[in-house]
């Protein structure tokens, strides 16, 4: 090998060699970035903040709120599960610390059982809607209804039957030993199942206007769907405006102090949350709540509502 060919040979390893070297320094130095924390890249990125696990009842407020704080959540940076319940192990896990939040505690009379037996095993955080009332409703085109004490004799015309929600909820508890017996409607049977089935039969006989009688509440987005009318409690054995309240575990507040002030601020007109519950029950469905959640909050005024309960 000549001389001049044998020395650039050594200059092209050396040049190979500091490429090499560099290229490690660099890696090195990307590496120190990710575990400093480096800025770059994690700008969209929110810190992460805790676990917050969030009990729920098939009530369509409830439904609609908790997906709605589930995204304001994640997007503050706190991690957030959803675990379905009826409304008595509901109650229970926040007694229990198994759960954290609740969204939909109507008081003083609807959950009165259940707050009875573990509110002293839980934080009472906020009323965020104090016009809530439980109702029997018909369709308006049933013109000779308009008191509950009108259906007394007129079992034929309904089959005999109300149609219900959950069994375990407090609207079905009051209808069954309160307002049935009160209004002597003991030829009548209240079919218990579930809210989507309540609807559902609503949804059916309203189509073909026949005559059917449902468990309803304010607030609710079928009000709007359809054109109903509640039936007169003369008596007022389902009680006066009921107010629902955010419940946590018992030391919530001062854990997740941030998220406390946020619920404290946490209050929706019945404009705001008929909206709210018409897209993510109505317009989008079962599986899609966070897909109508975003697009609920893509309106401004809607945005700006959220803002002010985070301060921002």
């Amino acid at each position: 090998m000549s001389k001049k060919r044998g020395e650039t040979l050594g200059l092209l390893a050396k040049r190979v060699l500091i490429t090499v070297l560099a290229a490690m320094l660099l890696v090195a130095f990307s590496l120190a970035i990710v575990a400093c924390g480096g800025e770059e890249g994690d700008g969209d990125k929110p810190e992460e903040k805790g676990s917050i696990h969030i009990g729920w009842i098939p009530w369509d407020e409830d439904v609609a709120v908790t997906y709605l704080w589930k995204n304001i959540l994640e997007a503050e940076g706190y991690e957030v599960e959803l675990t379905q319940l009826d409304v008595a192990p509901v109650y229970a896990g926040l007694a229990a610390n198994d759960l954290d939040l609740f969204f939909d505690s109507w008081l003083p009379v609807t959950h009165e059982d259940y707050w009875d037996e573990y509110g002293d095993e839980i934080e009472d955080i906020k009323i965020w809607y104090d016009q809530g009332s439980l109702e029997l409703t018909v369709p308006v085109y049933m013109e000779e209804f308009n008191s509950i004490s009108d259906l007394q004799g007129q079992e034929d015309m309904f089959d005999g039957q109300i149609v219900g929600i959950e069994p375990g909820a407090g609207l079905t508890r009051l209808t069954r030993e309160e307002v049935m017996p009160g209004y002597g409607l003991d030829g009548y049977t209240l079919l218990e199942g579930s809210t989507p089935t309540m609807l559902a039969e609503l949804d059916r006989a309203y189509s073909a206007e026949e005559p059917i009688i449902v468990t309803l509440w304010h607030p609710h987005w079928a009000y709007a769907a359809y054109d109903l009318k509640d039936l007169e409690d003369p008596e007022g054995l389902y009680g006066g405006a009921e107010e629902i309240h955010v419940l946590a575990r018992l030391g919530f507040s001062e854990e997740f102090d941030e998220v406390a002030e946020w619920l404290e601020n946490f209050e929706m007109s019945d404009d705001a949350l008929a909206s709210l519950e018409k897209m993510v029950i109505e317009d989008y469905g079962t599986g899609r709540e966070e897909e109508a959640v975003e697009e609920w909050l893509s309106d401004p005024a809607n945005r700006r509502l959220v803002d002010g309960w985070l301060g921002k």
